[in-house]
């Protein structure tokens, strides 16, 4: 499953590092890609992990995350 999290406040590399670690962390997460340009991340995961939980864990990170299509 593949979900696509817009992101907002992301302005340099190391946000997107940022980002990325706080979304691979979590369990059942197995790929995850961040554009500073597109403002996004695409995050591969098993059916066991919620859109929601990918977005609370961008938030908590410090970052704005909405559901792509929302």
């Amino acid at each position: 499953m593949i979900t696509t999290l817009m992101i907002d406040g992301m302005s340099c590399d190391h946000c997107t590092a940022h980002v990325k670690e706080a979304l691979e962390v979590i369990t059942g997460v197995l790929s995850v890609q961040v554009s500073l340009k597109e403002k996004n991340a695409l995050v591969e995961h098993n059916d066991s992990v919620t859109p929601e939980v990918l977005k609370e864990a961008v938030n908590e990170a410090g970052y704005e995350a909405m559901l792509r299509g929302f």
